[in-house]
């Protein structure tokens, strides 16, 4: 692999004029540049991106901390932050945490040791607080939908109530006032919101929610699978019922079929997150949009904001949840 020192020496320069022809930094003769220029052509010379970072102390790369990137929601989003990275010249490592407290330590570990310029952090299965991040308090930091509020770190948040209510407020004007709900692990932030939304939509509509058509999922296909054929299995059903992401209400989807009833003639069903693959489902999935292209740019900008102002005061940048109608969720019929 050739070095800056060959490249200088077949274009019979030193090798800081080498430097101020890659970056710039100084006037060269057009003719020096072309020599140089020839020679990193003919050597196929690369500069090294860690002797760069080592003399600028940056790297333009960021690091990127997901549950899952398996999860098609944190997929979208992390696509969103790769384009915005790609746009700005910046790369991106990312990291899958699989729920593990213990990896995720791991990951800051090896995140900070290759000296990323900053992380944005989107692991809403953990309910930590600042003492997580002891050992990382000055490494530039975005929290995307979860974060300490000790922490001074920007957040970027989802309403999840405002999301919760908005999915159960359109079930009731479709009629329905016989209503469940598929929540994820109690004590996360995102199910907790989500159903609070769910109840106070409920209150405010004057109605008692049922206990036995509360159930908790994981987030994932089985959970919401599980969940649905709990609610099944009750002597009554209720007409509709909101899942607290896609992925639980595709894993619903499937529990109403082996029932042998459909959606929305058996009951409604919508959900939350509006990934892809709720529009390529039998019904189509009505559900809670999150901006998750939106999200993933936002938070490379704000990191990059916090990257070059430090000290500036935490911010928490609000997303608004949106109705996505599909065919799954229909008028309840009298």
């Amino acid at each position: 692999m050739a070095t800056i020192k060959d490249v200088a020496k077949r274009a019979q320069v030193s090798t800081s004029t080498v430097s101020h022809v890659l970056n710039k930094t100084r006037f060269v003769s057009p003719e020096i540049t072309r020599r140089v220029q020839e020679a990193i052509s003919t050597l196929n010379y690369t500069p090294s991106a860690l002797a760069r970072s080592l003399k600028v102390n940056n790297t333009r790369t960021l690091g990127m901390l997901v549950t899952s990137s398996t999860n098609p929601f944190f997929a979208e989003v992390v696509q969103g932050v790769e384009q915005r990275c790609y746009e700005l010249g910046y790369s991106l490592v990312l990291c899958n945490t699989c729920g593990d407290t213990n990896r995720m330590q791991a990951a800051l570990d090896m995140l900070q040791q290759k000296r990323v310029d900053g992380m944005i952090v989107m692991c809403t299965h953990a309910n930590l607080d600042q003492s997580a991040f002891a050992h990382h308090t000055t490494m530039p930091m975005v929290m995307a939908d979860w974060g300490p509020v000790e922490l001074n770190a920007d957040l970027i948040k989802d309403s999840g109530f405002e999301g919760g209510r908005l999915a159960t407020e359109h079930l009731l004007a479709l009629g329905h006032r016989h209503i469940g709900c598929i929540t994820g692990p109690a004590g996360q932030q995102a199910s907790d919101e989500r159903l609070a939304g769910f109840r106070a939509a409920m209150m405010d509509a004057g109605l008692t929610v049922t206990p036995d058509w509360v159930q908790h999922g994981d987030f994932e296909l089985e959970g919401g699978k599980a969940a649905m054929a709990r609610i099944l299995a009750r002597p009554q059903r209720p007409t509709a019922v909101f899942a607290c992401n896609d992925l639980m209400a595709a894993g619903a989807l499937r529990a109403v079929a082996d029932a042998g009833l459909t959606v929305p003639q058996h009951m409604s069903l919508i959900g939350y997150d509006n990934i892809e693959l709720a529009g390529y489902l039998v019904p189509r999935l009505s559900s809670i949009e999150q901006p998750k292209a939106i999200l993933g740019a936002l938070a490379v900008d704000a990191l990059l904001e916090r990257i070059h102002h430090p000290h500036a005061a935490r911010r928490v940048l609000p997303l608004s949840p949106s109705l996505v109608i599909r065919e799954s969720s229909a008028r309840l019929a009298i």
